[in-house]
């Protein structure tokens, strides 16, 4: 097949992109043919607390007044990248998701609910 290397490194990063959007919505990923996998919250909430650590260790450092510019550049940037993986953690927390685990409930009828309705006169 004549494809192109640019047309290749379109498709492939248009579906990286479609699965990062995914489990942003999602707390599972399954890949036809390569595997399923969930969001672990537990390791999460435990990276989300190192990241927050090492976030106050930066802006700590940062107050030192006896900071080269450099250094304190080099401690900016890597702040803003801890701030980054803390923003793109955080929503995933959300209880948004439903259990995949298990069956949605159903909403209930209109009829059940006349049911009980009649019962509670």
């Amino acid at each position: 097949m004549m494809i192109s290397e640019k047309t290749i490194e379109a498709v492939v990063n248009h579906q990286f992109q479609e699965a990062i959007q995914a489990t942003g919505k999602h707390k599972s990923l399954e890949i036809s043919g390569f595997g399923k996998f969930f969001f672990n919250e537990g390791r999460a909430k435990r990276q989300m607390a190192k990241y927050e650590d090492i976030k106050a260790a930066y802006e700590k450092k940062l107050k030192d007044e006896t900071l080269t510019d450099q250094r304190k550049r080099s401690l900016e940037m890597k702040l803003e990248s801890v701030k980054d993986s803390i923003r793109d953690l955080k929503p995933k927390f959300n209880d948004v998701f439903p259990d995949l685990r298990g069956m949605e409930e159903q909403p209930s009828s209109p009829r059940e609910t006349k049911d009980s309705d009649k019962r509670d006169e």
